[in-house]
């Protein structure tokens, strides 16, 4: 498939429970630096899940908060 690399059992990002922060980026269209500040700044939100110093996004959590947001 025009040069990328298919893992078996890999699954899509749009069936992905949760994202990694450069997941997140590409997916949404969002910069990476944008989606930190936002996790900075939503600590306790539903949709972030910190693993370490690692930040995870639950995909369909973050799509309903930005449903419900008017700027990001």
């Amino acid at each position: 498939m025009e040069g990328k690399e298919i893992h078996k059992g890999a699954i899509p990002v749009w069936k992905r429970y949760m994202l990694t922060i450069e997941e997140a980026a590409n997916y949404y269209h969002i910069g990476e630096n944008k989606l930190r500040m936002i996790a900075d700044e939503h600590p306790e939100a539903d949709f972030i899940i910190m693993n370490g110093n690692r930040i995870l996004i639950k995909r369909q959590k973050f799509e309903e908060f930005l449903d419900n947001a008017t700027v990001v």
